[in-house]
């Protein structure tokens, strides 16, 4: 891969291997803006199978592998993409905020959340991605995750040292179910099961695993 490869997901629909790249925010843009595409069948023996154009550096990503989307953001210009899996192009373009990262989604209902630095926002794919929701988290914020099955944001920031877990409702709207203190620099959050959630602490060098007790 070209400069700073960043993000790797697998595409179910297509068993492919898709690659993000670049890091703005440290002054390491993609030296390549676009989405790399291996082929991952067999899974053993992975080899390039073409790529997606990008007018910015690729920052988060998530994959909808009900309709056959992939989502990113892009960090210079401040917007969040879609692209069609299997047509492997952009289809829809939103303005989401100045510092994207992260991504999530709701396939069942068509939200995509976005982490911004100290908030996320809720856009709704039904309606040209359209802004319909948003919870201040404090500042630091990276990736996020989100449980479907319960309608389950994690937001975890680094800067202000806590997990914000919020419910969506059916109008994309956060609604706070806890805030739990964390440890400064920890991010990137993982949902685990019996509400449990992990994150990173790449000051202390570990994982940390947070119980909540009121999911």
């Amino acid at each position: 891969m070209a400069a700073a490869p960043d993000g790797l997901i697998y595409i179910a629909a297509t068993r492919e291997l898709w690659a993000t790249s670049g890091a703005p925010p440290i002054g390491i843009p993609a030296a390549d803006r676009s989405i790399k595409i291996f082929s991952a069948s067999p899974p053993m023996s992975l080899s390039p199978a073409g790529k997606i154009p990008l007018p910015g550096s690729a920052e988060g990503y998530a994959v909808d592998n009900v309709h056959g989307r992939f989502y990113t953001n892009l960090e210079e210009t401040g917007q969040t993409v879609a692209s069609d899996v299997r047509k492997r192009a952009v289809v829809s373009t939103w303005r989401s905020c100045d510092d994207p990262s992260g991504v999530a989604i709701d396939s069942k209902r068509g939200f995509v959340f976005v982490a911004c630095n100290d908030h996320v926002i809720v856009l709704d794919t039904a309606h040209d991605g359209r802004v319909v929701g948003s919870i201040p988290t404090g500042a630091g914020v990276d990736n996020i995750d989100y449980t479907e099955d319960a309608g389950l944001l994690y937001v975890a920031a680094a800067e202000a040292a806590q997990l914000t877990v919020a419910r969506i409702d059916d109008k994309g709207k956060p609604i706070t179910m806890a805030l739990v203190p964390t440890t400064k620099g920890a991010r990137s959050v993982v949902a685990g099961t019996r509400g449990r959630a992990y994150l990173i602490d790449p000051v202390g060098g570990r994982i940390l695993e947070v119980e909540l007790s009121n999911e």
